[in-house]
């Protein structure tokens, strides 16, 4: 099954490795700070009084959450730049790691949504009464006090979201993408092995997830103490 493993497994390859990985990571981190942003805005507006802004938030965690993350990449990348052509008789070039970006931020912000929507309901409704009676606009309330212990509460899922992330980004190297995966499958293109790339391609998803599942547990408990 290792056909080419001495030659795979060459400071060169394991570098080019690397910078997939790198590739992979940041990825992961940028859609992980939109989908931040757009899991605010859909946590508010599902609690929303208004009717509009909380169906559109509820339309858009279901659809989202109900269909699976590479169809929303295909979708991206293949129909709605043929619909643009269709309308306008232009030719939409998207770069697949950009693509890759937006719909990974469009997905892991509905996930977002409902963390953050939890993340409020579990701050204690005494901390509301409070903010009124100090004369606090409901914005205010939600900037200054609310928001800050909600998010505060849902850092240890937050963490689980980034490591889903991270190897959600394989889903791109379908779109041809160079991340980690890609990259992984150039080398077994190029030494007609898949098993010894994939191998470290492998290790190098274990290293970033343990990474970042050990900082995320220090950070638990450095949050733990400060309680």
């Amino acid at each position: 099954m290792f056909i080419a493993i001495d030659k795979v497994f060459t400071l060169e390859n394991i570098l080019y490795l690397a910078k997939g990985a790198c590739l992979s990571i940041a990825i992961a981190a940028l859609s992980l700070l939109i989908g931040l942003i757009l899991g605010t805005l859909g946590a508010s507006g599902r609690r929303s009084k208004h009717k509009i802004p909380k169906a559109l938030s509820n339309i858009y965690v279901t659809v989202i959450r109900g269909t699976p993350l590479l169809l929303q990449i295909l979708i991206i990348f293949s129909v709605i730049p043929s619909f643009y052509t269709a309308f306008t008789g232009n030719v939409l070039r998207i770069e697949p790691i950009l693509i890759g970006i937006i719909a990974m931020s469009i997905n892991s912000g509905a996930y977002q949504t409902e963390l953050i929507r939890s993340g409020i309901n579990g701050v204690d409704k005494g901390q509301w009464e409070a903010c009124e009676t100090l004369g606090l606009s409901n914005w205010q309330t939600m900037k200054l006090v609310i928001l800050p212990q909600a998010f505060k509460r849902i850092i240890p899922p937050l963490i689980s979201e980034f490591i889903t992330l991270i190897k959600d980004s394989s889903l791109i190297s379908c779109i041809g993408a160079v991340e980690l995966l890609k990259s992984s499958q150039v080398l077994g293109a190029q030494y007609f092995d898949v098993m010894s790339p994939y191998t470290l391609a492998a290790i190098f998803y274990l290293i970033m997830t343990f990474v970042v599942s050990f900082i995320g547990t220090k950070v638990e408990k450095r949050l733990a103490i400060s309680d």
